[in-house]
């Protein structure tokens, strides 16, 4: 498609109000309800559904129907409201959205030995030395041998590694990143023995409250 294609405000309202539970429906896409929200599945990772509007959960960004078009139908703009418009030749009813392949997870190679996160979390952080310990008895934390990393280890119930969070353990680093196939649902975490439960923003903060 090439050239511009003006579009009235009309349309582009029409275009942003789609309710995105009917569009995908219309595609034979599973929606589960969650509160006053809808959920689909973008590969494995959550994208909440209210009305027009949608939100996904690990990338956190969201948009209207038009952006929704664009960024899981890789559509450009015209042709995303062409789409939305009803002006390709039915379309609608036959093409759904190009599903992310969700890449294999494997955990970074290991260090062969883990001075550099000792140093780190002890000297640096202030992680008690038993509380640590007891994570890297568990083989929840490790050194990468790439780039000496600190590794955090997310597990599934059956005690598969799913996830991996990486920070830089250099003087003047701040890198931070997840391995590639990390399944949010499995971050970092502790199971304890309290009835209390403790949400916290960094694996770092996890450690100093364990």
């Amino acid at each position: 498609m090439s050239g511009f294609i003006p579009f009235t405000d009309e349309q582009k309202e029409k275009a942003r109000r789609t309710d995105l539970a009917g569009l995908l429906r219309s595609q034979g896409e599973t929606l589960r309800k969650s509160g006053s929200e809808l959920e689909w599945l973008d590969g494995s990772q959550k994208v909440t559904i209210r009305g027009n509007l949608w939100f996904h959960q690990y990338e956190q960004v969201g948009g209207d129907s038009i952006d929704f078009v664009r960024k899981f139908y890789h559509k450009s703009y015209p042709e995303a409201m062409e789409y939305l418009l009803g002006q390709s030749g039915g379309v609608l009813s036959v093409m759904s959205p190009a599903r992310k392949v969700t890449p294999k997870f494997e955990l970074p190679p290991a260090n062969d030995n883990m001075r550099r996160v000792f140093a780190y979390l002890l000297n640096r952080r202030g992680i008690d030395k038993d509380v640590l310990y007891a994570f890297v008895h568990k083989k929840m934390i490790y050194e990468s041998a790439q780039y000496h990393n600190v590794v955090f280890v997310g597990f599934d119930k059956d005690g598969t590694p799913r996830h991996a969070n990486k920070r830089g353990t250099g003087s003047v680093s701040t890198y931070k990143g997840n391995a590639v196939g990390s399944v949010p649902e499995y971050s970092f975490h502790w199971n304890g023995r309290s009835d209390r439960l403790l949400r916290l923003a960094t694996s770092v903060k996890l450690r100093s409250a364990a």
